[in-house]
């Protein structure tokens, strides 16, 4: 079975990232430049912290890519650290042993994987857990996501994201149905509209004033998506759940909703269904629906609508402010201390989002369609599609 696979390696003030995806089928256009180009829109995002100012990421490609296509060989990407290069962090995270003395971080953070990081793996020092377990990492995802992309353009599934709120600040339902994806990516919170725009950015200053951080709520959308993606038959075979585990392993995720999920479930049955449109032959999209509250998902499977897929993230773990907390050492109570973060990262996790339905959409395309070849997997959804229609149809 053919399947995408990928894994990140490094730690946020190590040397670099390290991304390995394996499965890309042999003739996707793929460049740096690409990779790069979501890269950046990953650092974008008004309410971002200093470490933004410092990093340039750059996808530097070690393997898999000849003359700008994929050869179906595993594809290997590099991303520089540059903050490494300060002389503290070559110190602090040598990979060769040391003579020096290292300060050790014992300060437990509220709501990191300090505490229990340290527990599970035996360590006396909070910096090797807080290094990996850093939102850094997400670079490397969208990198891997970047791939995935690719070869999901090429076959006409795009993706998108945009932010539906930030603190107490919430776009619309309309607006939010009426996204303005070429608006979306000039506004720096990312969202459709001017006025709510303008709201979110003072309820960030606002915020950052306070010495305080805000959560809120993205949205992605995947666009041209076929039928029958995921299936019905296995639980860990049901598409909308290996989202879910997509969506919440992103970091400060801890909800997610697909299509109306939420509103749905306060509603009458009758109310909560997408009813299908009697079949049309001149209307192009095949067997199509009066709305979308499921959100292009039934069943585990994919219904021929927008996959649509919304996160919801906690304010920020690294709050400015001194919180109570405690010491590893000895267990007694400590004030947390504060390293650099952002104050928002709603929009920027909209594109880390965007890769993980991506890196999700492109294992599940390679299950139903799968080919060694860009053009085999062509072929492959070209003829099923053709089986979509009304069983008496000829």
């Amino acid at each position: 079975m053919n399947q995408f696979r990928w894994l990140t390696a490094g730690e946020s003030h190590g040397k670099g990232l390290v991304t390995i995806v394996d499965g890309m089928p042999a003739g996707v256009a793929i460049t740096e430049d690409l990779i790069t180009q979501d890269l950046l829109r990953r650092q974008k995002g008004y309410g971002r912290g200093k470490r933004q100012q410092i990093e340039t990421d750059k996808a530097s490609i070690l393997s898999g890519i000849r003359h700008g296509f994929s050869i179906g060989s595993p594809i290997s990407i590099q991303l520089q650290n540059k903050d490494h290069g300060n002389a503290a962090w070559e110190t602090r995270m040598a990979t060769e042993p040391i003579t020096s003395e290292v300060d050790r971080v014992v300060t437990l953070r509220p709501g990191h994987a300090d505490l229990a990081g340290t527990q599970k793996y035996g360590f006396d020092d909070v910096r090797p857990v807080l290094e990996r377990s850093s939102a850094r990492e997400t670079a490397a995802r969208v990198a891997a996501g970047a791939l995935a992309r690719a070869l999901l353009s090429a076959v006409g599934i795009n993706i998108y994201s945009q932010t539906i709120s930030i603190g107490t600040v919430t776009l619309s339902t309309k607006l939010s149905e009426a996204a303005d994806w070429e608006r979306i990516e000039k506004s720096p919170v990312r969202v459709t509209d001017e006025a709510i725009e303008r709201d979110m950015i003072d309820e960030i200053d606002r915020a950052k004033a306070n010495l305080d951080t805000l959560g809120g709520i993205f949205e992605v959308r995947a666009e041209g998506v076929p039928f029958g993606l995921g299936s019905h038959v296995q639980w860990d075979r049901k598409l909308d759940g290996r989202i879910g585990q997509a969506f919440l392993s992103i970091n400060a995720v801890k909800a997610v909703e697909i299509g109306d999920g939420v509103a749905n479930a306060g509603r009458p049955g009758s109310l909560a269904q997408d009813l299908i449109e009697p079949w049309n032959r001149e209307n192009p999209k095949l067997w199509d629906r009066a709305t979308n509250k499921a959100g292009g998902l039934e069943a585990g499977m994919t219904n021929g609508q927008d996959v649509v897929v919304r996160g919801f993230i906690k304010p920020i773990s690294t709050v400015p402010r001194t919180l109570p907390s405690a010491n590893l050492d000895t267990g007694e109570s400590e004030n947390s201390f504060y390293e650099r973060s952002d104050v928002a990262v709603v929009p920027a996790a909209g594109i880390v989002g965007e890769a993980m339905l991506a890196l999700v959409l492109a294992d599940a395309l390679l299950e139903k369609f799968g080919g060694d070849n860009l053009a085999e997997i062509s072929s492959n959804m070209s003829a099923f599609l053709q089986t979509v229609k009304p069983r008496a149809t000829n």
